[in-house]
């Protein structure tokens, strides 16, 4: 659809905008820009950046509680990912014929550029900027969006884009039913945002969403969940075999793509075996899109990776410290443990808890009794996830489970923050919490 003909199609109806984040008030540019004067409503009494909305350019702002009546009286509804589809006032709505919709499905009905699209637990955005990296390196024009920050319909606005690069989380993809893209593919689904979707099968099925209308589905074959239900041509990856994989030559180890070589591991900039998983698909993605070789090993030569994302915050005394502070489920823990273990010459410290959100912790139980010698907790569910393993220690903040590992950390361990957990029952957000754990060691160490 040109954006004409959406301006058409859009003009006829009455649109309401709810929930004003990020995506909201781009949703709310767009309109406008198109002519489009739109409802505009969010539970918030003073959410951020309603200043910046002229509220005569608007067909009216309903801030607090939701008015269902209101909403039912719309025949679309622009849904915030941070709102769920279940609300209330959002479902009785829906009964009365309104359509619902996202940011992301109103790109998918305009767009006309080829697109990239990522999905999974953990893992998303450092493969969307992996991705983004290897076709500019390779001389095409990329460009990030969606659930990494630049909302998409602000992206859609950037006339110097030759392909989109989309992280989507599963709160964008129950929105979306229009996206085609050159490529697709589901990392992982592990236990998160249970509160949510009540169950894991709820919550894989939102993931699958992302590869309607693909090309290509590129998916995990050691993790049946991302396995595409309904997809044309397919790709697997796995580390230990295969066309894109982990092979040896010349007594070094290669990251293989395409069924040939590309580069040894220890010339890529990210450490750990999810990472090199992640490269993987990476490549296979960029490949799909235009990328070039060369432009894949560039990109892994000079990759800097994501914040709070398995950084190496310290290395002092033969100990490293590294913040994996975006850890904020079981799956992105268990990651990072499988990814790290095999370079940890002693023992294993970690530092794990906060908010659970309704996920079962004792999922973690095998893979610390395993592979974690001391495990240090704290937060609300620090009590539960201290009980999955003998001798934990419980600690009150993040500067004492510091001081704690410290004590116990001797030349050739190392100590993890990797919270298994969401961080906003004692921080503001998981970057707060990366960023006071590196505060506390270069505090504690250097």
């Amino acid at each position: 659809m040109t954006q004409q003909a959406l301006m058409q199609y859009l003009a006829k109806k009455r649109i309401a905008v709810v929930g004003l984040g990020l995506s909201g008030l781009a949703t709310v540019r767009f309109l406008l820009n198109l002519g489009i004067k739109p409802v505009l409503m969010d539970s918030r009494s003073k959410p951020a950046g309603i200043e910046q909305i002229a509220p005569e350019k608007v067909d009216g702002i309903y801030l607090g509680e939701l008015d269902a009546n209101r909403l039912a009286k719309m025949d679309i509804i622009v849904l915030s990912p941070g709102l769920s589809p279940a609300h209330p006032a959002i479902r009785f709505a829906v009964a009365q014929g309104a359509q619902l919709m996202g940011d992301v499905e109103l790109f998918a009905r305009v767009n006309q550029k080829p697109v990239v699209a990522i999905t999974g637990s953990n893992g998303k955005s450092t493969v969307t900027m992996l991705v983004e990296a290897m076709l500019k390196a390779s001389g095409v024009k990329a460009l990030a969006a969606a659930n990494i920050g630049l909302p998409v319909l602000d992206a859609l606005a950037q006339s110097d884009v030759e392909v989109f690069v989309l992280e989507l989380s599963s709160f964008q993809l129950d929105t979306t039913s229009s996206l085609h893209s050159l490529a697709s593919c589901i990392l992982n689904v592990s236990a998160d945002h249970l509160d949510r979707y009540g169950d894991m099968a709820a919550y894989a099925a939102s993931k699958q969403r992302v590869y309607q209308h693909s090309q290509l589905a590129v998916f995990n074959l050691d993790d049946a969940a991302t396995i595409p239900q309904h997809a044309g041509h397919s790709l697997g990856i796995k580390l230990s075999d295969g066309a894109y994989g982990i092979v040896s030559q010349a007594g070094q180890r290669w990251l293989q793509v395409a069924g040939e070589p590309l580069l040894p591991l220890n010339e890529m900039t990210l450490f750990g075996e999810h990472n090199q998983f992640n490269a993987l698909v990476a490549c296979a993605l960029a490949l799909a899109a235009g990328a070039s070789r060369d432009g894949l090993k560039t990109a892994l030569k000079q990759f800097v990776s994501l914040p709070h994302r398995c950084i190496l915050v310290a290395e002092h005394n033969g100990v490293r410290w590294i913040n994996d502070s975006k850890a904020t489920n079981i799956g992105a823990t268990l990651a990072a443990i499988a990814g790290l273990r095999p370079t940890v010459a002693g023992k294993l410290i970690l530092i794990a808890g906060g908010d659970a959100k309704g996920a079962d912790v004792s999922e973690l139980q095998p893979v610390l009794q395993r592979d974690v010698q001391q495990l240090i907790t704290l937060g609300q569910d620090g009590p539960a996830i201290a009980a999955l393993l003998a001798g934990s220690i419980e600690v009150k903040s993040l500067t004492e489970a510091v001081k704690a590992a410290a004590k116990l950390a001797k030349a050739g361990d190392m100590v993890l923050l990797s919270p298994a957990c969401a961080s906003l029952d004692m921080f503001k957000s998981y970057a707060e919490r990366g960023d006071l754990f590196t505060q506390a060691v270069k505090a504690e160490v250097l």
